[in-house]
């Protein structure tokens, strides 16, 4: 028997090829699924199931893709109006060779939320592993706010119930092995352990200490930003979709035609380092590094126009690709041809962002002139720490927040080291703001200075 993790970067996904005996199955595959194929064709087997923890919500479920190569039979929980696969019933029991996987439904993160628990030896009641979706990661819990506050407390109740009545009498010993690690927007604090067990978890998860009642109560005012793009994804993922029968292929279009895109309406994904951005940009561009895409791709692309890139290095062009695909955006169609060098040696316009360090900021206010320091980091970044007086507008919020941001004065955007600044400072741009500075560094290099923070709200 073996167990591959696949790792999805950005995301912080993880999905499962468990092999023994000549057959195969996948648990919460990805759109791109050529990984599971060269697996299988590696060590010999078939493919022959796919399961899924829940509907999943950021990313693009890859299970259809993989049927469509494979043949293989779709599983998920119950719970939901499914487009297709068959729903399973709870303890359902599937052998992969000499081995056997049970369907053990896990409701909270979702109500159709599942784990699988995996047996090497079905004989014995004691588990090797088990497969927890959303429902446990290390040193975190799945949210429960999905289905909207008022259904949140209900939901922190069953994940309490599903991991100390269901999980963690599987006994200490056996893996666990969640579907996203830490990153990922589905837990507000996962740890950077890459592998864990449930025995781990029980003495080092402090959330698995609380009980039942505080437990909800933290899970019921708990804050994890939501991207707009997830109901897009919970759609896709519940429904009978087109499936994809490829990446992508952008084409490369020198200046002019790349201009040419941009007139009809094209958006400009910019993958450079914010610095690199800064000193000249084509004008209108949205500015989210590489590393980025997955986690704020959906706050600020569009689904229904085409994106051109603009990248550092053409061999960042597939993994941009695969990152945008794995949120369903299919309609990169251009970049950038030589890069933003070729751009302006055509003698095509650009635009700059004025930059500045924390020192000379922080002269700025001593000076006291017309500053306002917006911070544009998610909620639970900025009750850590902050700069005295600063505004706080998450950069996923900030163009439906404008109003909140005066015009007449220097807006210095100041993230944790400089890229949602940068992200922050190219939305004000392009809507017009003249005074705007990205400080490089950010927080943390204000923090490193010695200067004063505020906590908390």
């Amino acid at each position: 028997m073996s167990i591959t993790r696949v790792v999805s970067e950005g995301l912080a996904h993880f999905s499962y090829f468990i092999a023994n005996e000549g057959t195969a199955s996948v648990i919460d595959p990805r759109r791109d699924c050529d990984v599971y194929l060269d697996l299988a064709r590696k060590v010999g087997v078939q493919i022959t199931r796919i399961f899924e923890t829940h509907r999943n919500e950021d990313f693009v479920v890859g299970s259809l893709e993989l049927f469509e190569r494979t043949g293989a039979e779709i599983f998920h929980g119950p719970g939901l109006d499914w487009g297709y696969g068959t729903t399973l019933n709870n303890g359902q029991k599937f052998p992969i060779g000499g081995i056997e996987l049970n369907a053990m439904q896990t409701p909270g993160h979702t109500e159709e939320s599942m784990s699988y628990v995996l047996y090497d030896d079905p004989s014995r009641s004691t588990a090797a592993a088990v497969f927890t979706g959303d429902a446990l990661f290390a040193g975190e819990v799945g949210r429960t706010d999905l289905m909207g506050r008022d259904q949140t407390a209900r939901l922190a109740g069953l994940l309490y119930d599903s991991i100390h009545n269901k999980i963690l009498p599987l006994g200490d010993g056996t893996l666990l092995f969640p579907a996203h690690g830490a990153g990922s927007v589905c837990g507000s604090d996962i740890s950077e352990r890459e592998f864990t067990t449930v025995g781990i978890e029980r003495q080092s998860n402090q959330l698995l200490k609380l009980n039942r009642r505080d437990f909800v109560e933290h899970k019921t005012i708990e804050r994890i930003d939501r991207p707009p793009y997830f109901r897009r994804m919970e759609t896709m993922n519940t429904s009978k979709r087109p499936t994809m029968t490829g990446l992508p292929e952008p084409r490369p279009l020198p200046p002019k035609a790349f201009a040419a895109a941009m007139s009809k309406g094209a958006v400009i994904v910019d993958t450079r380092a914010p610095e690199n951005f800064a000193g000249a940009h084509i004008e209108g561009s949205e500015s989210i590094w590489m590393e980025g895409l997955a986690a704020y791709a959906g706050w600020l692309l569009p689904y229904d126009v085409p994106l051109l890139l603009v990248v550092d290095d053409l061999v960042h062009i597939e993994m941009v690709v695969r990152t945008l695909v794995r949120m369903g955006y299919d309609n990169v169609t251009g970049y950038l041809r030589g890069g933003l060098s070729q751009w302006y040696h055509d003698n095509m316009p650009i635009e700059k962002i004025r930059t500045a360090t924390v020192m000379e900021l922080k002269a700025m206010l001593d000076a006291k002139e017309r500053v306002t320091v917006l911070d544009p980091r998610p909620f639970h970044e900025w009750v850590k720490g902050h700069l005295p007086d600063a505004k706080h507008i998450f950069v996923g919020e900030l163009e439906a927040n404008l109003a909140q941001v005066p015009k007449d004065q220097l807006i210095a955007s100041m993230c944790s080291v400089g890229n949602r600044g940068s992200m922050a400072a190219a939305i004000l741009q392009r809507n017009g703001y003249e005074k705007v500075v990205n400080i490089l560094g950010g927080v943390s290099a204000w923090m490193l200075a010695g200067y004063p923070v505020s906590k908390g709200n």
